[in-house]
């Protein structure tokens, strides 16, 4: 084996434990494959899965950056075990990583450091990834009174696997990137899915005004705190992939099709009712 990949970590926002249901799995996890890769003499390159959360909490940490923009050279320092505690712990488990790289010089780790990821699933049917969760609340009525106008990143679930390929087996490729296809928002993921299929499903077309969200945003759902609404409803979300086009080679598709594809396999699978 010459050659590992490191993508598993729990990515849920329904936790009641974060210390023992996140942050443990992951940094154990990364330390697990991590020295098994030491032990492992063959070993010459780990390509660990991060994300994009590693590098920012909440869409307000961007004013903290020198060019008003997210890069590779960015690292979480807000997020906490009461706040965004999935983020925490991929910035923990990363942070892991690069320490025990650091410790040997055998083998090379190679970050990836995507956003949000959209796109058609493998088995959307049994599948608990929060993505699909969003997708599907976009379409079965949860969210038809409106959606946070709260920026986020997007990146299709086929062009991030290229980039795990090419991250695996590019020579020269170092450090962490950034993959990420789109700085978008939660509304505009609506209104594309509206043209296709608002005929047929309660697609939200309208944004919920930042203070009703303040009011009533923690009794409706316990992620969207206060400080949440605060820190992220009505701001965008910035990002420089330049890294993963230049080393990665990653041509984005068009956000149209993520959202697409991903909809209508919902729909294949049976996880939406077919209109």
């Amino acid at each position: 084996c010459e050659l590992v990949f490191h993508t598993a970590s729990p990515f849920t926002t329904n936790v009641k434990n974060p210390q023992k249901e996140l942050i443990e799995p992951a940094v154990k996890g990364t330390e697990n494959v991590l020295e098994q890769s030491n032990k492992t003499l063959s070993v010459k390159r780990v390509v660990l899965t991060s994300s994009c959360t590693a590098i920012y909490t909440d869409c307000s940490d961007v004013v903290h950056t020198p060019h008003g923009v997210f890069t590779e050279d960015d690292w979480n320092s807000t997020a906490s075990l009461k706040h965004q505690p999935y983020s925490y712990s991929k910035t923990l488990a990363e942070k892991e990583a690069w320490k025990i790289q650091a410790e040997q010089d055998r083998w090379d780790l190679v970050v990836v450091n995507p956003s949000m990821v959209m796109g058609p699933s493998l088995n959307a049917k049994n599948n608990t990834s929060e993505s699909l969760n969003l997708l599907k609340q976009l379409g079965d009525g949860t969210l038809k009174l409106g959606v946070p106008n709260a920026g986020v990143g997007v990146v299709d679930v086929r062009d991030l696997a290229e980039a795990h390929f090419q991250a695996g087996f590019k020579p020269g490729t170092e450090g962490r990137h950034i993959v990420s296809g789109h700085n978008t928002n939660f509304l505009e993921l609506a209104q594309i899915l509206r043209v296709d299929f608002g005929d047929r499903y309660p697609i939200p077309n309208k944004p919920l005004p930042k203070w009703l969200l303040m009011l009533i945003g923690p009794m409706v759902n316990k992620v969207v705190t206060r400080r949440w609404v605060r820190n992220n409803v009505n701001l965008k979300w910035m990002a420089d992939n330049s890294k993963s086009k230049k080393e990665l080679g990653v041509h984005y598709r068009p956000l149209q099709e993520t959202m697409r594809d991903g909809f209508e396999q919902l729909i294949e699978s049976g996880v939406l009712p077919r209109k």
